[in-house]
């Protein structure tokens, strides 16, 4: 099991707490990166929206792509993984900013430090704002497969042409190469998402889950890729929201705080479209929408034991990597790591003295 976390883009990660400590800026994003660098951690997820979803579309939010480039110089063997929508990105030139990506990143002493995570986009009223493609459901799936042929074809090939029915490129030169190709990492629920995610993808990531639905989505996600390519899926992780405290009183009462729903709250309505726009498997519940991703589904909630236990039943379910959300970030990630970690087998990390 190897964790990581979300990079906080949007000032934090709950719908119904307004100031979390987590300014939308590259200093503490910076503060944060090299706190995580320092503690362990394998990977920061950043994730790509130009709207807040969950302070509200006027709160400030980071960009995801100039962002991870930052981290990436400032840190030494933090992972890197930037969510990528097609909608909003020409594939040409993806594969040319992923290869000086790598260039910055170089490569920890394991494996390369910049992943991609192919998304859907969902949000309609943000595709409008900002010019992106919204298609179909399933379109936008067949859209990521292509945009993931162009990435990598132009990764491995000079010159390339390819032609689709969403993207096309002709004799196309990519110099320099990838110093290594970033892994590609999607997630999707529907079952033509993840027969194309199966097709497209190495990794597969999925929003909170119980143990037995991370499970049985992992069974079904390596039997579509063996059927497809003939191995299982290189990673699987999973988005949870974690509370650690010294009783499981304080823990919980730490959840009644944040998942006290305001429907009037800048961010429901996003929240709303969400769930109109994506084809989940589960339904959501308003306490899930406090925090987004179903982060509160797999209750990592209580004392450092309690919420090893959870996570090790992950870890024997299948789950390789565990994507962490948590409040205010700078304070509980180290809570985590020192109070967790140690009680999780097999938890690559070593923490790097000041």
């Amino acid at each position: 099991m190897d964790f990581g976390y979300w990079t906080p883009i949007y000032g934090g990660f709950l719908r119904n707490v307004g100031d979390e400590a987590m300014p939308a800026t590259w200093e503490y994003v910076k503060r944060l990166s090299q706190l995580a660098d320092r503690l362990g951690y394998h990977t920061t997820l950043v994730p790509e929206l130009y709207l807040n979803d969950r302070k509200g579309i006027e709160a400030p939010s980071l960009e995801a792509w100039s962002l991870s480039s930052a981290i990436l110089a400032v840190t030494e063997r933090l992972r890197v993984m930037t969510a990528v929508r097609a909608g909003f990105h020409l594939p040409a030139v993806t594969a040319k900013e992923s290869a000086t990506i790598t260039d910055i990143a170089g490569t920890s002493s394991e494996s390369a430090r910049f992943a991609l995570n192919v998304v859907a986009a969902w949000w309609e009223e943000e595709a409008k704002q900002y010019g992106g493609a919204f298609t179909r459901h399933d379109e936008r799936y067949r859209q990521a497969e292509e945009f993931v042929d162009i990435l990598r074809g132009l990764w491995n090939d000079t010159p390339f042409s390819y032609t689709g029915e969403h993207f096309s490129v002709h004799d196309s030169i990519l110099s320099p190469k990838p110093v290594a190709q970033p892994p590609i990492f999607a997630g999707g629920e529907s079952e033509g998402g993840r027969e194309s995610i199966a097709t497209f993808a190495d990794s597969y990531v999925l929003h909170g889950g119980t143990v037995d639905e991370v499970r049985a989505k992992i069974a079904d996600m390596n039997n579509r890729s063996q059927r497809i390519h003939g191995r299982d899926m290189a990673e699987f992780g999973m988005s949870a929201y974690v509370i650690v405290r010294d009783t499981e009183a304080q823990a919980r009462a730490e959840l009644d705080r944040i998942t006290t729903v305001d429907p009037h709250s800048p961010g429901y309505a996003s929240f709303e479209e969400f769930a109109r726009n994506s084809e989940l498997d589960v339904e959501l519940t308003k306490r899930e929408y406090s925090v987004g991703t179903r982060g509160l589904r797999p209750e990592l909630v209580g004392t450092p034991e309690i919420v090893a236990d959870k996570i090790r039943a992950y870890q024997d379910a299948g789950l390789t990597l565990l994507l962490i959300q948590c409040s205010p970030a700078h304070e509980e990630l180290e809570r985590i790591a020192t109070q967790v970690f140690p009680l999780v087998p097999e938890v690559r990390f070593e923490v790097i003295a000041v």
